[in-house]
């Protein structure tokens, strides 16, 4: 009789225990879950400062690279004698025309950002877009022009450094191109999405005055 009330006792421990473990591994396996998910998804997030971080560290470098070779276009054509006049194709005024509205159009589409008329923002950043891949095209008419007229790297100082900068402006400017479509594509909202243009903003409107600093180096600097 008394066996009998023993063994019951321990099979009732045995159950009792048995399903606490079990409530507590699934517990345990739901607080991991969600530990797992809010960590992949804090990773998964860019902070909004980033992007105006990173902005800023580029432009920095950017403005030092470009006052390297305003100083040595300074330099060289001071020091020298075979210094020749370079005849600048009248394209290029398009093309800094273009490039010009390129950056009123992105302020417009800033302001259809804020008030959050979002087809209105993505079709004005697309025609921003669309304006900064015509002035690289037109970057090319005016290699081919020159070309075409016999004017190469090689062929002066003045030739030389007109190609440098040109070149050197369009690849910052094609990595500004991507930073657009970055922002036109990805799925981001609200002030992440005002941080991202903000930032993408910054650089085309930098890399806007700059071309017009390289083309009165040019036309008036000479």
């Amino acid at each position: 009789m008394s066996s009998t009330i023993i063994s019951n006792e321990v099979e009732s421990i045995t159950e009792s225990g048995g399903s606490g473990g079990g409530r507590g591994g699934e517990a345990g396996g739901r607080h991991g879950g969600r530990g797992d998910g809010s960590g992949n998804s804090r990773s998964s997030h860019i902070p909004e400062r980033t992007y105006g971080t990173g902005v800023t560290v580029a432009l920095a470098a950017i403005l030092m690279l470009f006052m390297a070779l305003v100083s040595a276009f300074i330099v060289r054509k001071g020091a020298s004698n075979d210094w020749a006049f370079l005849v600048i194709p009248k394209v290029l005024w398009l093309n800094t025309v273009i490039l010009i509205a390129s950056s009123w159009s992105l302020m417009h589409s800033r302001k259809l950002l804020i008030s959050e008329d979002l087809s209105g923002f993505r079709r004005w950043w697309t025609v921003t877009t669309a304006l900064g891949f015509l002035f690289l095209i037109g970057q090319l008419v005016v290699w081919r022009t020159l070309v075409r007229e016999g004017v190469y790297l090689s062929t002066n100082p003045s030739s030389s450094f007109f190609y440098v900068f040109t070149a050197a402006h369009g690849l910052h400017l094609l990595g500004g191109l991507i930073g657009l479509i970055y922002v036109a594509i990805r799925p981001l909202k609200g002030r992440r999405q005002l941080a991202a243009a903000d930032a993408a903003g910054l650089y085309w409107h930098f890399m806007d005055g700059l071309w017009v600093f390289i083309f009165l180096l040019f036309y008036l600097g000479q």
